[in-house]
């Protein structure tokens, strides 16, 4: 049996990110022993991913960025474009490979945390811990003894909710022949594409070049759909409303983040803790999650290394939670255009303000400023539906 003060389990930005936290001595404070627990290769370890999040100044995973710009574009479904500089802050995009590089480095010269390559079969409470099995490559089994578990891996289904939508998309990395790419800015939400009949899509384009860029089809809606739709809506967008010309598609990449106003449980045993997405990590109302993960891990980390009992906070407050909520259900019920209304609150509210709402960063009355710039009246009326509403399983 392998033993250790804490296992994490799961392998992407959450885990590696509470071991990047926990390697290593800080002067004054416990160093615990750490197992981190990755997938082998396969389908239980996830594909290369891009993360993006923002910040003031340099931060902690800088050496690992792609690219970073202070400009944002949103465009409306007619009309002219709405920008903004975002000073202090920077919109700061990561790909996962290199961040698990960056990671992986520190990790490996740590004394006290230790890489597993295995697949977790069961998690188990027992007196004063927990038992985790695992299986490795070459079939072998092996119990991991554990006074505190951290599982970043995806739930096997989401809790009851009273509104659940999809973020879905699917992207290309393109290189064009011509330069077609505005290096200075970001198109966060492009909603020059053909609506759905429910929910709302839009492009995004991470300009990384002239010549190169991610291009991606976005929809909030309740299904995800077949790979043709998605390569069907991708080619009309880079095609019809960008007009690339010729391209080469270097990569892709899709994914789905569900949008939810359920409650995420934090602690499945007396022992074991979720965190990540899995753990509450990300913003309801868009998805965004590294922001999240990164205000989690630093105060897991916090309390392990003072002795406390490591209880994963929800990194978005309550008051940010309630308004998610309300938004969902507007959206959900079709009481509000969502392309209509993002595009007004791009255009009423300085972008810089928005961003700190998203990151639930900001004050009462500068969240109240902003719910004032929504229609008011399906909004309200959004809001007083929840009361009644039952949470009802995703299926």
């Amino acid at each position: 049996m392998l033993e250790t003060e804490v296992a994490v389990l799961g392998a992407g930005a959450a885990g590696l990110s509470l071991a990047h936290r926990l390697a290593g001595h800080l002067p004054g404070t416990r160093t615990p022993s750490v197992v981190l627990v990755d997938a082998p290769p396969g389908p239980l370890r996830p594909p290369p991913r891009t993360w993006c999040f923002w910040e003031s100044g340099r931060g902690r995973f800088d050496a690992a960025l792609r690219a970073e710009w202070r400009w944002l574009r949103v465009c409306p479904p007619s009309g002219a474009p709405i920008e903004g500089d975002i000073a202090p802050l920077r919109y700061k995009m990561i790909r996962s490979d290199d961040f698990a590089h960056l990671v992986g480095r520190d990790l490996a010269r740590s004394p006290n945390v230790r890489r597993l390559e295995a697949a977790v079969e069961t998690v188990e409470d027992v007196p004063s811990g927990a038992h985790v099995r695992v299986r490795a490559p070459d079939g072998g089994s092996a119990v991991l003894r554990a006074r505190w578990v951290f599982d970043s891996r995806p739930p096997g289904s989401l809790p009851a909710a009273r509104t659940t939508l999809l973020q879905h998309f699917h992207g290309w990395f393109v290189r064009t022949a011509r330069p077609v790419f505005d290096v200075r800015a970001v198109e966060l939400m492009d909603f020059r594409t053909p609506q759905p009949a429910e929910g709302l899509s839009f492009g995004y384009v991470l300009p990384l070049g002239s010549h190169e860029a991610l291009v991606e089809y976005t929809e909030f809606s309740s299904r995800p759909l077949t790979a043709d739709g998605y390569e069907s809506a991708v080619r009309q967008y880079a095609d019809e409303v960008l007009r690339l010309g010729q391209a080469r598609i270097v990569a892709t990449e899709t994914g789905v983040i569900p949008m939810t106003d359920a409650p995420m449980p934090r602690q499945v045993g007396a022992s074991v803790f979720r965190i990540g997405a899995a753990g509450g990590a990300t913003r309801p109302a868009s998805g965004y999650t590294f922001a999240g993960v990164q205000r989690q891990a630093r105060a897991v980390a916090w309390a392990l290394r003072r002795g406390r009992r490591p209880v994963p906070p929800v990194p978005h407050s309550a008051r940010s939670r309630a308004m998610d909520a309300v938004l969902l259900r507007a959206l959900d019920s079709g009481r509000v255009d969502g392309p209509a209304l993002f595009s007004r609150l791009f255009a009423r509210v300085p972008m810089g303000r928005l961003l700190r709402f998203l990151d639930g960063r900001t004050r009462l009355y500068e969240d109240l400023a902003v719910g004032l710039r929504t229609p008011a009246g399906p909004m309200l009326r959004s809001a007083a539906e929840l009361a009644w509403l039952p949470r009802r399983p995703f299926d």
